[in-house]
């Protein structure tokens, strides 16, 4: 009965031994051997072979990438503005040892150091350039931390800003100002809405009186051609025809009532050759009127209207 328990005891004994003899390391994780008290080596991933009782395996550090968002912090700005920006770190662990032994607590050292160094950046800039500068803050903050950490065994990927809260009243004037060039904005486009609709609007007009002028011409043109061929196809027919002097004064005579129509016919031109034909009428016409019993002599239509003068209407 004795030699089972003993068995048995053996049994446990070797059992704990190999427990403590075997670690396994997960992927992406790393694991420090310290032998009796110091630095052995460092475990990647995988299965690996300790000396129980002698060695000691720390607990597992983390090789992904990770992300620490700190608090608000207030930043005084170059015009002695408080603002609170929330920043965001991305780092990764890239040597176990220098982690662990290097510094206590990397994540509070990387929070203290970021606080810091933002004073530093914000405390050389006006608030305007603060929120315009997320860019060039960012880059500032992760040189000087990459810069630090790179002694501990740490690098650090990305620094985001991921807010920036001034004062409730610079806040209150900063919409008040964003309002007002929205408004600014806003005037300035009907303005140019309303130039440029004048501008149309002139520009059709413009063309509009050029294309009804253009047709008066067109017009114009056409009605003095119109009037020049009937003026050539009666000159024409009055040659063709021979017409003697008593006729063409015999229609001037027609043609003279129509002439004194209006009011503002007040003086017309007779031409000397009309009065010569006149003349020829009358005394054709003189014969004719003894005849009828009219005394008056023919000469006087010759005299009545002498060549070249001007004679009222009616």
């Amino acid at each position: 009965m004795a030699g089972l328990i003993a068995l048995g005891v053996i049994a446990v004994f070797v059992l704990l031994v190999l427990s403590r003899s075997i670690k396994i390391v997960p992927q992406a994780r790393a694991a420090l051997v310290e032998r009796l008290g110091r630095y052995n080596r460092t475990l990647d991933s995988g299965l690996a072979i300790v000396i129980p009782f002698v060695d000691r395996v720390r607990p597992l550090v983390d090789l992904r990438e990770q992300v620490v968002s700190f608090a608000p912090q207030p930043v005084i700005t170059e015009d002695n503005l408080v603002v609170h920006i929330d920043t965001v770190i991305y780092f990764q662990v890239t040597d176990a040892k220098a982690a662990t032994y290097e510094i206590a607590n990397f994540i509070s050292a990387i929070e203290q150091l970021t606080v810091t160094t933002l004073r530093n950046v914000i405390g050389g800039m006006t608030l305007e350039e603060t929120l315009t500068s997320r860019d060039e803050i960012n880059q500032q903050l992760r040189g000087v931390l990459d810069e630090a950490t790179g002694k501990w065994g740490i690098r650090v990927n990305r620094v985001e800003l991921k807010a920036i809260d001034p004062p409730m009243g610079i806040q209150e004037a900063m919409e008040k100002q964003m309002r007002a060039e929205r408004d600014r904005r806003a005037a300035i486009l009907t303005a140019e809405g309303v130039k440029q609709s004048q501008i149309l609007t002139a520009e059709g007009e413009k063309q509009s009186a050029i294309l009804r002028a253009e047709g008066q011409r067109e017009s114009q043109i056409l009605s003095a051609e119109g009037q020049s061929q009937a003026i050539d196809t009666v000159f024409r027919a009055i040659h063709a025809g021979n017409p003697d002097p008593q006729l063409l004064a015999y229609q001037y005579l027609q043609m003279l009532p129509q002439i004194a129509q209006g009011d503002s016919n007040k003086v017309w031109i007779i031409p000397s050759e009309f009065a010569q034909a006149l003349g020829q009428l009358g005394s054709i016409l003189g014969p004719r009127e003894a005849l009828t019993g009219n005394n008056e002599p023919a000469g006087e239509a010759q005299a009545a209207i002498p060549p070249g003068e001007t004679k009222p209407p009616g």
